[in-house]
């Protein structure tokens, strides 16, 4: 009698501690775990008695994060973009059912967020697919996440508050601008019910040829990307945002884009220690709750010929136990080139045995899914692996506040792109643009002086040219196609017969031999030529002969704006390099008025 009491009293307790708190839309605790659950033996408690009352088909789920079409968590619009993807699912609310899906990632082209943003759709779209995941058998908030770098990746845009990327942020070398500016994206995310930025890049980029990191990176100093990489995760955890360090081990030295093929970075391993793996380490001792992997083959650390994304030497024997990484490794998208070595079947599931906890964007979310559960099934991976995974994953939830509330309040939607946000990224910005050759003090422009502003549509010479207006000069603008044609070219020069200076804004030239030979002719025609790069910063390698030469690290309006008020002289400028440009400036060159 005694013992069925005993075993009744287990029962009801035992319910009561898997109980979910009710949940309140409106909710603005940011307390992350369940109240009252303070330490971290009762947080493992709780953790491991989920994970026990979960099936296993539950558990896969939760490893994975994949992309869904739609505004919204049943948007009928996308059924046949989904099927004919063989997706697996038509939207949101059937891949959370039929799943189990333990995270979405939001992009821009599968609609979940528009340009410009509609703060509305996109706060009732994670609203409603937390709510589903929620009223599941087991109900588990949901990571949402997206790439918001800053710079040229950034999903969520104007009218939220807008910043110039990595290296533009390399170039004020403040740690400070690091913190408040990640503090401003992680808090607006927030409000859009984006819980997990797959952000800071601490790839070191020392080659001046890499097609896919280039001013997604601090700089070619290792140092100095560990120290603002750090600052950057402290103002993410401040906003209870999950971060995520990529790309580990590191995609800085590589002339080969991993979304199209395999790189390799053949560093020793002194160099790896040195450069490589420096900001990674200074995450790790930061608290970073996510690393990412990257797509790259690195020999010094296995010679198997696998990308790191599925090597147990890189992710499980280097980073979870020589560095001593306890937190989530997630892997860059599946459906990436680099990641395609193996069979469509089992990339997901050597990916997890290699060590790796979430799975990322699968190109085929059916057979990802049970390549791994059949995996599971056939002992290939074991459970005791499994719960490991899902232990992380749950943990950095209950962390992060979801387990507590996992919604975004709409009320709170009028504090994203506030004036305050926006002077702050102008004046970052302000302080980035690097003036890096100035002959004969042409800079500043002196009031009376006709401007031509010429170059591609990436580089914004119309919206340059209207700055200047703005500011009381003679401006026209000119744009030419990506790769100037002969024609164009010739345009532009007799069209330059009109002003005094010519700007010419390149982007990624030092890759495009039709710009140089658009700032050649202009040159050989004799007329006063400033370039201003709108990407990368080595450009000026293409056409060194040029009398002024300006760097904005990005193309972004907030970029042109900035680089109107140097040009203008109404800021001086104040940006360093924070990369080499190779036999012409040097590291942390810059000049001002």
């Amino acid at each position: 009698m005694k013992r069925r009491n005993l075993l009744k009293t287990f029962s009801v307790a035992l319910s009561l501690l898997l109980a979910v708190p009710a949940i309140n839309i409106h909710a603005n605790t940011t307390d992350p775990v369940k109240p009252g659950w303070k330490d971290e033996k009762a947080q493992r408690g709780w953790i491991e008695s989920k994970i026990q009352h979960m099936t296993l088909e539950e558990k896969v789920g939760q490893l994975f994060m994949i992309h869904v079409y739609g505004k919204t968590p049943t948007d009928p619009n996308y059924e046949q973009t989904n099927l004919s993807n063989n997706r697996g699912a038509k939207n949101f609310e059937e891949a959370i059912q039929k799943y189990h899906i333990g995270g979405i990632i939001y992009f821009n082209w599968s609609d979940n967020i528009g340009t410009p943003v509609d703060f509305a759709q996109v706060n009732a779209l994670s609203n409603g697919i937390e709510k589903i995941a929620m009223d599941q058998r087991m109900p588990i908030p949901l990571l949402i996440a997206t790439d918001q770098e800053g710079g040229i990746v950034a999903r969520v845009t104007e009218p939220a508050t807008v910043f110039p990327g990595n290296m533009a942020l390399g170039a004020t070398r403040s740690a400070d601008y690091a913190t408040k500016m990640t503090s401003i994206m992680g808090s607006e995310l927030r409000k859009l019910g984006i819980n997990f930025d797959l952000a800071p890049v601490l790839d070191v980029n020392i080659n001046p040829d890499n097609p896919v990191i280039g001013v997604r990176s601090m700089s070619e100093n290792a140092g100095l990307v560990a120290q603002l990489g750090a600052a950057q995760i402290k103002g993410y955890q401040s906003q209870n945002i999950i971060a995520s360090a990529k790309h580990f081990p590191g995609h800085g030295d590589t002339n080969t884009d991993s979304h199209y093929g395999l790189p390799i970075i053949n560093h020793d391993l002194q160099t790896l220690n040195e450069i490589d793996l420096k900001p990674f380490k200074a995450a790790i001792a930061a608290g970073i709750d996510s690393i990412m992997t990257a797509h790259i083959v690195v020999p010094a650390l296995d010679n198997s010929g696998l990308p790191a994304t599925l090597s147990k030497p890189i992710l499980t024997d280097l980073l979870r136990n020589k560095l001593g990484y306890e937190g989530i490794i997630i892997t860059d998208s599946l459906g990436m080139s680099g990641a395609n070595v193996v069979p469509a079947d089992r990339v997901a599931a050597e990916a997890f045995l290699a060590g790796a906890d979430i799975l990322l964007n699968p190109p085929d979310v059916d057979v990802a899914y049970n390549g791994v559960l059949n995996a599971v099934k056939s002992g290939e991976i074991t459970e005791k692996r499994l719960d490991e995974s899902v232990f992380r994953i749950l943990k950095v939830k209950m962390k992060s506040g979801l387990f507590s509330d996992p919604y975004a309040a709409p009320e709170k939607l009028n504090q994203i792109g506030t004036a305050e946000n926006l002077k702050f990224a102008d004046e970052l910005t302000d302080k980035s643009i690097t003036l890096i050759k100035n002959e004969n003090s042409l800079l500043p422009l002196k009031q009376g002086t006709k401007v031509l502003v010429t170059g591609p549509a990436t580089g914004n010479p119309a919206l340059l040219s209207d700055q200047l207006t703005s500011k009381g000069f003679t401006s026209s603008s000119y744009q030419t196609s990506a790769t100037p044609t002969t024609a164009q070219i010739n345009t532009a020069k007799t069209k330059a017969d009109a002003a005094d200076v010519v700007i010419v804004t390149t982007y990624s030239s030092s890759s495009t031999i039709a710009h140089k030979d658009l700032v050649n002719a202009l040159t050989a025609a004799g007329k006063t030529v400033i370039v201003a790069a709108m990407r990368n910063p080595y450009d000026l390698n293409a056409f060194p002969q040029v009398n002024g030469y300006v760097a904005t690290y990005g193309n972004k309006a907030i970029s042109t704006k900035a680089l109107a008020r140097v040009l203008t002289g109404e800021v001086n400028p104040t940006g360093k390099l924070p990369v080499t440009i190779r036999g012409l400036f040097d590291y942390g060159f810059g000049l001002g008025y």
